[in-house]
C-alpha cells in the first residue's frame, strides 16, 4: 500500500465522491414529480391492462358469441363462459366471468377470440381491497373499470 493509497482511506476519498455525486441529483431542476391521481402517465401502446367485452356499437349487444375459445386460450383457467341454445339453434351467452386476480395479462384470450369481442384495455388501475372486487362478471367487463378521478 503506497502513500497515495494511505491517504485516500484516511481522507475517505471514495466516500466523498459517492456522496457528492447523489447531491448532485438532489438538486430541484434535477428532480421529475408526477402528479399521478390529477395526471395519468403515458402508458406504453402495446400494454395489455384491463379486459373489456366489446359490444356492437350500432345495436349495443355483446360481439361475444359463446364460443368458448378464450376460455380454452386461457393457461389459467381463469374464463367461465355460460351460454344456451336459442329456438334457431344458436348460442347466447348469458354469463361471463373473468378472474383479474390469477391473470398474467398475455392476451391469448384475446388472440383467440375470432369476433374480436375480448381485448385487453390500457387501463392500469385494478387494485381492490378483497378479492371479490378482482372477478369481473359481463356487466362490469361491459362497462370496463370506472377509475377513481382526484380534484382538489
Amino acid at each position: 500500500m503506497g502513500f497515495k493509497e494511505f491517504l485516500r482511506h484516511i481522507f475517505l476519498i471514495d466516500l466523498i465522491k459517492g456522496l457528492k455525486l447523489t447531491f448532485s441529483y438532489q438538486r430541484p431542476s434535477a428532480t421529475y414529480t408526477e402528479q399521478y391521481p390529477l395526471e395519468r402517465p403515458p402508458v406504453a401502446e402495446r400494454y395489455r391492462g384491463a379486459p373489456r367485452l366489446n359490444n356492437n356499437p350500432e345495436t349495443g349487444e355483446t360481439l361475444c358469441i359463446a364460443c368458448n375459445l378464450c376460455s380454452l386460450a386461457c393457461p389459467e383457467n381463469l374464463i367461465v363462459v355460460g351460454w344456451e341454445r336459442t329456438e334457431d339453434r344458436k348460442k347466447k351467452l348469458t354469463t361471463f366471468t373473468y378472474d383479474l386476480s390469477r391473470c398474467m395479462f398475455c392476451g391469448l384470450c384475446e388472440d383467440a377470440c375470432p369476433v374480436d369481442a375480448l381485448e385487453l384495455t390500457q387501463d392500469f388501475e385494478l387494485a381492490h381491497y378483497n378479492r371479490q372486487g378482482m372477478i369481473w362478471d359481463r356487466q362490469m367487463l361491459e362497462e370496463g373499470p370506472q377509475p377513481v378521478r382526484y380534484t382538489r
